[in-house]
């Protein structure tokens, strides 16, 4: 499919690759609408800001690629991996961004993410574990079963996000922004019982 090893500009549609092995190939300023990348391997691929819409990576592997200042719309990536791919010390943008995707089952763990943003996302049994995610924008995210701990949380916007368990002592949420009724879960770390 691809038989050029650079794309600048670009936009591709409705490639279905499922199982398939993308290696060395770079993508500038390119565009992915409906395309099938599940279970692919990419090897060594960069993603300079593209932008995927309504595609499909589920269980796709990562193998040192790079994304920077991607986005992804509506996009299905359950069970990836995220710790395989190769984040830019300096991104040359924006940071990644996940707008009303599926990310369940997935893992962040130990991850440079300052700036994410995963707004209006499912990321269910997630591993957010020793991540920076600080000033990233989670709203309206449900994070159901994810885990965090020294997540480094630092003037993140949670607002409207659900699911969460936080436990203050083990992670930084220092001017962190909050939905009232969702922050009084973070009181449970406390052992804090509440009346009305």
């Amino acid at each position: 499919m691809f038989s050029l090893k650079s794309y600048f500009d670009h936009n591709f549609e409705d490639l279905d690759m499922p199982e398939k092995m993308l290696s060395n190939i770079e993508f500038e300023q390119c565009v992915f609408y409906r395309c099938n990348f599940s279970e692919v391997m990419f090897s060594g691929c960069k993603f300079l800001e593209c932008r995927f819409v309504q595609c499909n990576f589920s269980l796709a592997r990562l193998g040192f690629s790079i994304f920077d200042s991607a986005e992804f719309d509506e996009c299905k990536l359950l069970g990836i991996d995220w710790t395989q791919a190769q984040w830019p010390q300096f991104s040359s943008g924006s940071a990644v961004s996940f707008n009303q995707c599926i990310l369940d089952s997935g893992s962040f763990m130990g991850q440079q993410l300052k700036l994410m943003k995963m707004r209006h996302c499912r990321a269910h049994d997630v591993d957010f574990r020793d991540a920076n995610l600080s000033q990233a924008e989670v709203e309206g995210t449900s994070f159901s079963h994810s885990l965090f701990h020294r997540t480094n949380l630092t003037k993140a916007n949670f607002t409207d996000a659900t699911g969460f368990h936080l436990d203050v002592n083990n992670n930084a949420i220092k001017g962190a922004i909050f939905s009232r009724l969702e922050a009084l879960t973070l009181l449970e770390s406390l052992g804090i019982e509440l009346v009305d």
